[in-house]
């Protein structure tokens, strides 16, 4: 009975908002189901000091709904520090749809989930995410205002792709810049491990500026599309740890640097678009360091989509929206030097940064 007991008690902290080691002070946490259009999602709201909270929809076919609210709170606590650096007025928040993409998606299920955003009165502003489109988008816009990343002809920014791709782009630049002493990236060798929308778009942009790239993906088709239009070579998933090169670039799902990862890796820079690289930020966040990899942090770089996509609450710029995105390589490059300064983690100089702002306008 004891053993028995014990599981039940831990299956029950596994699924407990509160006692989930990824909770950190969120301010809501929401459970969103119905059984005719068979959604099941959960909204996280981080932080609202600086805004409402602003971040996609992830739709997923996740192992466990504790997986799911793991996901969602690091997700959404990542959104609250991008958006403090990135000097935008807004919080951090996310959602996930449990699920098949592929097989799973309606305009019901959609319009569903539409009327949960709708029913948080403005606190949290969704857009797309991964397995999320903008078609997707349009059909939540049918019950909520509370929407971002419209099509163009409806007077959205369309897809926040190519612009998050120029961001990590930026933030790549400026983490060769420290650790080179140029920004060039012509001749280098970039691992790209993910080519959906962002990473495609990033391989182009790398591949204008002639750098050696390696693609790997889970979706073979799109894989030997992105390798036909730039020339770029494909390596296994698993492969692309192994390879001898300059940078490495997650653009899939977070936790890629890990443990294992980390002891292959011969790469000298970590750049890409993914969320939550680190598997742990602390444990895994020093073993990058020991091992003389410059890491430019992941919620900073990858944060062009979400200055995208909120240059639409105020009408849609796109030079705007670049313009800012290309900041990221100035602050890449600060804080990796404040970093260096103060001896501690590029991620935990970001996150200094981020959190100033936070408690600068709380005092107020």
């Amino acid at each position: 009975m004891i053993e028995v007991k014990d599981q039940l008690t831990q299956e029950k902290t596994e699924h407990s908002v509160f006692n989930n080691p990824s909770f950190n002070k969120h301010e809501q946490v929401v459970y969103c189901y119905d059984e005719a259009t068979g959604l099941k999602a959960i909204i996280a709201i981080h932080n609202t000091v600086l805004g409402p909270s602003l971040g996609g929809t992830r739709m997923w076919m996740y192992k466990s709904e504790a997986d799911a609210l793991n996901d969602v709170l690091r997700l959404s606590r990542g959104m609250t520090y991008k958006a403090a650096i990135s000097g935008l007025n807004l919080g951090g928040g996310k959602a996930v749809i449990i699920g098949d993409a592929k097989k799973q998606k309606s305009e019901a299920l959609f319009r569903r989930y539409g009327q949960f955003v709708e029913s948080l009165g403005g606190r949290y502003i969704t857009a797309e995410d991964v397995g999320t489109s903008v078609a997707d988008m349009e059909n939540v816009r049918k019950e909520t205002k509370h929407v971002s990343g419209l099509p163009v002809e409806h007077g959205g920014s369309g897809d926040p792709s190519p612009v998050t791709a120029y961001g990590v782009y930026m933030g790549m630049k400026a983490a060769a810049k420290y650790k080179y002493g140029s920004d060039s990236l012509e001749g280098k060798s970039v691992g790209v491990e993910g080519v959906g929308h962002v990473g495609e778009y990033l391989v182009e942009l790398l591949r204008k500026e002639n750098a050696k790239v390696f693609i790997s993906d889970i979706n073979e088709e799109q894989l030997k599309k992105v390798s036909s239009l730039y020339s770029a070579e494909i390596v296994s998933v698993s492969g692309i740890y192994d390879l001898d090169m300059d940078i490495y670039a997650p653009c899939a799902l977070g936790a890629t640097v890990n443990t294992d990862t980390i002891s292959r890796l011969k790469c000298s820079i970590i750049a890409g678009s993914s969320n939550n690289q680190l598997a742990d930020e602390n444990i895994h966040g020093k073993m990058v360091k020991d091992k003389g990899i410059t890491y430019a942090p992941d919620f900073l770089i990858n944060a062009g989509g979400l200055i995208n996509v909120y240059s639409e609450l105020n009408g849609y710029n796109r030079e705007a929206a670049m313009e800012s995105t290309r900041k990221i390589y100035d602050v890449t490059l600060e804080i990796l030097k404040r970093s260096d300064v103060e001896n501690i983690l590029p991620l935990t100089a970001a996150k200094e940064i981020a959190e100033e702002r936070i408690a600068a306008k709380s005092k107020r």
